[in-house]
């Protein structure tokens, strides 16, 4: 059953998803809808969570390490267990819905464990909840204080007048707020630099047009969308003097986000355009090879269907992976709440999320 309230309100500039403690439950912007529709979902069941997450209205790494978060604290204060060992074994098997959910973004298991961590100290029922809502609290906040420290550090690395072509949606929609790529580009125009963006529309389910767009207009930052076929037009025409993106995964050897991201940092570093990469350390698996990743493929229909058409024959195959590997060797540098990294970049040797905390 869904039992989650759909309500109007207007834009919270403060935060993407948050815990409303006087309804005493999870609240989101409801991203599908975006930008024709504005709704805020109060998600109370984490059945329903765990649909949100698949079906995309919330999205976004560290958005899913914060969701992760609180969907533990979620099942631990919705399960009706009154003994300790069977409400850690509710919270156990929520974790793991949770944790199925998205098989690429690192951050989703991370926020899931460090919650699950913090419940060893746990010896009530009672605390159980209260430490479960308490360290999710915390991951949200440091979220939003990291977001701010890749802006301040991204900003540097931006001329005082620039064009940056972004990919996808690495805003305060992908966040609990201010965004990765985009903090980037918010902190550099708050410095006062004059920035403006082109977003490239991100195929199949169009989170640049949608999402990055909408997220920048609103903010009153210069936007172009174009297709994602015309970004090595304007590199070429030398329009583009940086690419930012986000990342869903750091191996030592490779940065996985959206599909289509390896393809611009190959048509950047012909063009030589510096190609940066805006992520917390939450999203570093320094000890995995490339190799070894999931890359999620989803479905069909993304693909074959926009509104109420399809523009594929039925009989016609169909691929849609929802992330690609960009070779760490592309990447000008990482920008991380710790500081910039440049080539050559060893994440094993610099950074771990299991230090960051």
């Amino acid at each position: 059953m869904d039992r989650c309230k759909e309500v109007g309100g207007s834009v919270n500039d403060s935060a993407t998803l948050w815990w409303d403690s006087e309804q005493d439950c999870l609240c989101y912007i409801e991203q599908t809808l975006l930008p024709g529709e504005y709704r805020i979902i109060e998600c109370r069941d984490i059945d329903r969570l765990a649909t949100a997450i698949r079906r995309l209205e919330i999205r976004g790494a560290p958005a899913l390490g914060v969701a992760g978060a609180y969907g533990v604290a979620l099942a631990a204060r919705t399960s009706t267990q009154t003994d300790l060992r069977a409400l850690l074994n509710d919270v156990q098997k929520a974790a793991e819905l949770l944790r199925s959910t998205r098989p690429t973004a690192i951050n989703l298991g991370w926020g899931i464990d460090r919650v699950l961590a913090a419940l060893t100290a746990a010896r009530s029922c009672d605390e159980v909840r209260t430490i479960a809502l308490r360290e999710a609290e915390k991951i949200a906040a440091d979220d939003t204080a990291s977001c701010h420290a890749i802006g301040e550090y991204g900003a540097t690395l931006l001329p005082d007048k620039c064009t940056v072509l972004t990919h996808c949606n690495a805003g305060a929609l992908a966040c609990s707020s201010w965004g990765t790529a985009l903090g980037v580009i918010r902190s550099a125009v708050e410095a006062g630099k004059d920035v403006k963006v082109i977003a490239c529309e991100t195929r199949p389910l169009l989170q640049g047009a949608r999402l990055t767009a909408w997220e920048l207009a609103r903010d009153g930052i210069d936007v172009t969308v174009i297709t994602d076929s015309m970004a090595a037009h304007f590199m070429q025409a030398g329009a583009i003097d940086a690419v930012i993106v986000g990342a869903d995964r750091i191996t030592h050897d490779a940065v996985f986000n959206k599909i289509g991201t390896y393809t611009h940092a190959v048509t950047a570093r012909y063009h030589k355009i510096p190609f940066y990469v805006a992520a917390p350390l939450s999203t570093f698996d320094a000890d995995r090879d490339a190799r070894d990743v999931v890359i999620e493929e989803r479905g069909r229909e993304e693909v074959t269907i926009m509104g109420n058409r399809t523009f594929v024959p039925d009989n016609a195959n169909v691929k849609n992976p929802a992330f690609d590997a960009t070779p760490m060797e592309l990447v000008t540098a990482i920008i991380t709440e710790t500081g910039v990294l440049h080539q050559p970049i060893d994440t094993r040797s610099h950074l771990s999320p299991r230090k960051a905390h």
